[in-house]
């Protein structure tokens, strides 16, 4: 297991139960993969109100699987929330999208999924 995300609070959240546990990975890969992608897009369009739903729905994931981002992402969500078209925000998406890539990699790999 993960040195790009951690299961301490998924698996206090799922009581250890393995099959629970699996379930929130599966949900990962597929919520964390689309947002992230809408996000991407988001921003590179200039969408502000995009990008902030989509980071805002993120975070409580993320957070779940301790990726180490979440002021990053939150960096992001509020860039979009406020509208600050003026500020330069990529390179806090990439910090983002960086963590998010590398732990669904780890993810599938750890679960085989």
């Amino acid at each position: 297991m993960g040195n790009y995300y951690k299961l301490d609070r998924v698996r206090e959240l799922a009581d250890n139960d393995e099959d629970f546990i699996l379930t929130l990975a599966e949900t990962f890969l597929e919520e964390v993969s689309e947002d992230a992608e809408r996000l991407k897009k988001a921003v590179a369009e200039g969408d502000c109100h995009n990008a902030y739903q989509a980071a805002h729905k993120m975070k409580p994931t993320v957070d779940l699987f301790q990726l180490g981002i979440l002021d990053d992402l939150i960096e992001v969500q509020d860039w979009g929330k406020f509208e600050k078209r003026d500020l330069d925000i990529t390179p806090k998406l990439e910090i983002v999208m960086n963590a998010v890539d590398n732990a669904i990699a780890e993810i599938k790999s750890d679960f085989n999924l």
